[in-house]
């Protein structure tokens, strides 16, 4: 039985862009956790576009 997992969780956020504005999309997080229950940490986070390039989320800033 492994005690460390790696989940991907998908749900739609508000993101803000300087060049296209207000933006819904959906992020992916890719996270560590213990035995399938606790997360540790975000290993990364990621969204896809609108042509279906995946693009990191530290571009973006998140919508007040």
């Amino acid at each position: 039985m492994k005690l460390i997992k790696i989940k991907r969780k998908t749900r739609l956020e508000k993101r803000y862009t300087p060049k296209m504005g207000r933006l819904h999309t959906n992020v992916t997080y890719i996270k560590k956790t213990i035995l399938n229950v606790i997360p540790i940490k975000t290993v990364h986070k990621y969204r896809e576009t609108y042509y279906g390039q995946i693009k990191d989320c530290s571009d973006c800033i998140l919508a007040k």
